[in-house]
């Protein structure tokens, strides 16, 4: 009996290890992608929509049975790090998931301040970066040579277009003749939306009377909007983040400024209308897509996302949701989880139709060409205005 039970147990032990082995032969490869995201600092409603929405893309794919590529499926896992809203945590955290061969490609960041100095570090390691919602220039061109960067992507529209597009909408819409200009001269897509704008308004035929800067982290507007006011503008262009914005337009109004603002995109998070007491009703900004006159495919991502974290998606999560399509795509195309494969197959994708719209990326170019949509806030919340096509 004693030899029995021993050769019982020993049995037993054998069938639970070969069991185990069996079961970690039959595992499915994972595929990993890094995520680059501010969920801390001063953008933390940014890092938290794009965080949501990588989670969502991840989890429908792995619940769908995986990624296929090269006729294999693959469970994507994600590699998430927090850049806290700085520049120099960015360029931090994409030299981590860089030095790490398991992670195929990167996701954000997405504020321009951050994307401009990952995208170096992502660039020079040959790993393909994709960023939702750096509009800035800088982000995909290489800084010497001023050609387009090999391995940086990004889901959303420029700046150059979006200047296009405010300074008509303010001109042809707003009939806005005259035009003052308040912008965070320390922040990449601020700075660089209020040149473009500036530019484009006056060569259409407007006339800029004040031009006023800030510093991030500043909560004293009133020199700046005293200035604005003695000039009498038709309108205020202010291409400042949703933490800013309500600062500067309830000290406007308390200064007795009646011009309507004009926002960018850097608007675009509901928390500007939760921390501005009402004080942004009315006003009008650019964005990259109006959940209320949704797509086919907009309006599936919108239910879903509604569902699964019972609020609705920001154009930050519309855009990273896009980023991850564009990259799942490319993977599949690459037929191996490789970065250059990646990178390569990424490339060759002529267009891609998405929550945001029809990308169309000219060859040799990580900018899409895309549509914008002009919103307004009204009744405590976006509302569609208008499109505005390339």
């Amino acid at each position: 009996m004693h030899v029995n039970r021993r050769s019982g147990i020993l049995a037993c032990i054998l069938a639970a290890t070969l069991a185990a082995a069996c079961e970690k032969a039959s595992q499915v490869p994972t595929v990993h992608i890094g995520l680059i995201a501010e969920l801390s600092g001063d953008l933390p409603a940014v890092g938290a929509s794009s965080r949501t929405a990588a989670e969502m893309a991840v989890s429908q794919v792995n619940d769908a049975g995986g990624l296929t590529i090269g006729g294999r499926s693959y469970r994507v896992e994600l590699a998430i790090e927090d850049n806290a809203s700085k520049a120099d945590q960015s360029a931090s955290a994409a030299q981590k998931l860089a030095s790490d061969s398991d992670i195929v490609a990167i996701v954000g960041p997405n504020a321009s301040l951050g994307a401009i100095p990952a995208a170096e570090i992502a660039e020079s390691s040959g790993m393909v970066m994709i960023t939702p919602w750096s509009t800035n220039p800088k982000t995909t061109l290489d800084t010497r040579t001023g050609a387009p960067k090999k391995y940086v992507f990004r889901a959303c529209f420029t700046d150059p277009f979006e200047g296009r597009v405010l300074a008509r909408f303010a001109l042809d819409t707003l009939h806005a003749h005259t035009a003052a200009i308040l912008y965070d001269q320390s922040s990449e897509a601020p700075k660089s939306q209020s040149e473009l704008f500036k530019t484009i308004f006056a060569e259409a035929g407007g006339t800029i009377v004040a031009s006023e800067t800030y510093t991030s982290g500043d909560k004293d507007f009133s020199a700046q909007l005293t200035k604005i006011n003695q000039s009498a503008p038709d309108v205020v262009f202010l291409p400042a983040y949703y933490n800013d914005v309500p600062l500067v337009v309830q000290q406007a109004k308390r200064l007795g400024i009646k011009a309507p603002f004009l926002g960018s995109d850097a608007w675009s998070s509901p928390d500007l209308i939760k921390l501005s007491d009402n004080a942004v009703e009315g006003f009008y900004f650019c964005n990259h897509y109006a959940p209320d006159v949704a797509t086919p495919e907009a309006a599936r991502f919108v239910r879903a996302y509604t569902e699964t974290y019972k609020r609705a998606p920001d154009d930050v999560a519309a855009l990273t949701y896009d980023a991850f399509g564009l990259l799942f795509e490319a993977l599949r195309g690459a037929g191996q989880v490789d970065r250059r494969a990646t990178r390569d197959a990424l490339a060759k994708i002529p267009t891609y139709t998405g929550v945001t719209g029809t990308m169309r990326f000219p060859e040799g170019s990580g900018d899409p060409i895309k549509s914008a949509v002009m919103l307004q806030i009204r009744g405590g919340k976006f509302v569609w205005v208008t499109n505005a096509n390339p």
